[in-house]
């Protein structure tokens, strides 16, 4: 974010991202696709800028 000049105030008061995204992001809870969208579009960057998948023992046994 900091390349991009936005901060959590500018996401909640320009882009009108929620407060209870930030808490997620913050603390590294579930987003959904739109969400990781529209943050991709806001920040002008491509997903794997902002997301990493780490495998964790809690996953779901498929």
């Amino acid at each position: 974010m900091r390349s991009s000049g936005e901060s959590t105030y500018t996401l909640i008061k320009n882009h009108h991202i929620s407060s209870s995204t930030i808490d997620k992001l913050r603390h590294n809870k579930p987003l959904n696709t739109t969400i990781i969208n529209d943050l991709c579009r806001i920040l002008s960057c491509k997903v794997e800028d902002i997301l990493l998948y780490i495998p964790s023992d809690d996953d779901q046994i498929l």
